[in-house]
């Protein structure tokens, strides 16, 4: 859906438009951010920056990026918003490799924001996060959700991760989608309860 894989067939639709097949950057500019599993920041630079970054391939500005930061002031108080937004403005100034696991996965967060999306996709938010930091998470992405009007779609194994954020879940077992609904619904689904939640039929 993100561009990064071809499709073997098929088409996705986004507001409308097929998406199916463009590149990456593109997807990304019609509305749709996302964020990895596998953390994927820029561990040199400092947290501010990676936000800055970012934001400057949203302006279009991507030639010397930090060159352009004194030309255009606005995206300084942009980025400092965007940190303020995930709780990580008291670390704008440090590396981002000295982060936390979980603050790591925040600036993540806080990147895929800089693309301001209306769309966020995530795979994996809390994936080997402590407990603490999976709740902490989990609230950060409702808040978020809420204020901005995001939809969120996440591939996550966690149960009480899913139950205590989705509206709505597919189910997928085997490469095959067995069951959808809402949290209510597929706590009560026998199939689900089987392949997930460990009871018999």
């Amino acid at each position: 859906m993100t561009g990064l894989l071809t499709p073997d067939s098929g088409e996705v639709i986004f507001d409308g438009e097929r998406i199916s097949g463009l590149p990456p950057y593109r997807i990304i500019r019609k509305g749709i951010g996302r964020s990895f599993q596998i953390t994927n920041i820029f561990p040199r630079m400092t947290v501010f920056e990676n936000v800055q970054v970012a934001l400057f391939a949203h302006y279009r500005k991507s030639s010397s990026p930090l060159s352009l930061a004194r030309k255009f002031p606005v995206i300084a108080d942009e980025v400092l918003g965007i940190l303020e937004q995930v709780g990580l403005l008291k670390q704008c100034n440090s590396s981002a490799s000295v982060l936390s696991h979980g603050d790591q996965k925040r600036l993540e967060i806080a990147i895929s924001l800089a693309s301001r999306p209306r769309l966020l996709m995530l795979d994996e938010p809390t994936a080997g996060m402590s407990r603490f930091e999976s709740r902490e998470t989990v609230g950060l992405l409702k808040k978020i959700s809420l204020e901005q009007g995001l939809t969120l779609v996440f591939t996550e194994h966690d149960m009480d991760i899913v139950f205590g954020i989705s509206a709505r879940i597919t189910v997928l077992h085997q490469g095959l989608v067995i069951a959808g609904g809402s949290p209510e619904e597929i706590k009560a689904n026998p199939e689900v309860r089987k392949a997930y939640l460990g009871d018999e039929l």
